[in-house]
């Protein structure tokens, strides 16, 4: 390996606004597609990935978030790769319910107060979705040293991903906001190191991440 390779940076984009955005833990249920708006996020975080010369592009196989990635696709002429690493958390029996009864039940303090020891009725724990996350992203960074990476997910996902690779508690995660195609970015240098590069941004300019 060449000893002035540059770090490998990975971009994980939250998928744009849905129908259901806010209102809905739709989880991996299909048939969830971009809303208006979120079909035009999706055009503007793909102008502003543009400078960052991308080279591959990863995203969950549910349909908002293949969608998501499209534009960017277009612009930079890579296909999209579907990866199974990067869904959704399983909700289970929560699947496709309102969040608004979701939140009257007593196991809702416990999702946003101590998540390390939650786990959705028939679903995933977030134990398990950061051990998914994590294997994931190294899997990704190893098959892309030295590049620039986009990966297309959702919020817990993300959410659990960076609490990991900030060092935080994991029944922290609740603290950490990723709104709709927002663009969190880490580099990944050759001795192992992490650097979290931004979180949860939705309007910075991106090209500063190649000279970081």
């Amino acid at each position: 390996m060449n000893a002035e390779q540059p770090p490998t940076r990975i971009l994980l984009v939250r998928h744009g606004t849905t129908p259901t955005t806010g209102r809905v833990l739709p989880g991996r249920a299909p048939g969830l597609h971009l809303a208006d708006r979120g079909r035009d996020e999706a055009e503007v975080v793909a102008e502003r990935l543009a400078p960052l010369r991308l080279d591959a592009i990863y995203a969950s196989p549910l349909e908002r978030t293949v969608e998501t990635a499209e534009p960017t696709s277009h612009r930079t002429g890579l296909g999209v790769r579907r990866e199974a690493g990067l869904l959704e958390c399983e909700f289970g029996e929560w699947t496709g319910r309102e969040l608004g009864d979701l939140a009257k039940l007593p196991e809702w303090a416990t999702v946003q107060r101590t998540p390390s020891v939650f786990r959705f009725p028939g679903g995933e724990s977030f134990a398990e979705l950061r051990d998914r996350m994590r294997e994931t992203i190294e899997r990704i960074r190893m098959a892309n040293e030295g590049g620039t990476v986009a990966c297309f997910s959702h919020a817990d996902p993300i959410r659990v991903y960076v609490s990991h690779a900030l060092g935080m508690p994991l029944d922290a995660m609740q603290r950490i906001s990723i709104a709709t195609c927002s663009v969190t970015a880490l580099s990944f240098g050759r001795d192992g190191s992490t650097s979290v590069l931004t979180v949860n941004s939705t309007s910075a300019p991106l090209g500063e991440l190649l000279v970081t």
